[in-house]
């Protein structure tokens, strides 16, 4: 996208380096839908209600999440998503790009998990510098 946030490119690219991982709008233009085998983990949009910048949704474990909004400063509640499983992370020029990384691949983790066995990619150990993901 011309003119998009650095960030959000970053986010879309390490999303898009796990395997199996496809890209869709089926809320319309700006609202990507980054699935496995047809499930989202993340959901990259612009929420002016929750952040001036973009916004990745994300799945996480419902026992973190509180704890991920109550410690990290641009964590949210899920936007239009269940609070329960869901998290907003704003994509702002100072996101902490490691804590991103690992949100991105434990909501990967979590969609995968849940699964039928039979569709579950084989997946590939994690390398600790995927959240270093260049960019052009």
């Amino acid at each position: 996208m011309k003119g998009e946030p650095e960030v959000r490119a970053w986010c879309r690219a390490l999303c898009l380096s796990l395997p199996g991982v496809t890209l869709d709008e089926p809320f319309g233009p700006g609202a990507e839908a980054l699935r496995v085998h047809g499930k989202i983990f993340a959901l990259l949009t612009w929420a002016p209600k929750v952040s001036e910048h973009p916004i990745v949704n994300l799945k996480a474990e419902p026992r973190e999440v509180p704890l991920l909004i109550e410690t990290h400063r641009h964590v949210h509640p899920g936007w239009h998503m269940s609070k329960k499983h869901w998290i907003s992370v704003e994509l702002a020029p100072d996101v902490d790009r490691a804590l991103l990384g690992e949100l991105v691949e434990d909501s990967y983790d979590n969609v995968v998990a849940g699964l039928p066995r039979h569709l579950r990619p084989a997946l590939r150990s994690l390398d600790p510098a995927a959240s270093e993901v260049e960019l052009d």
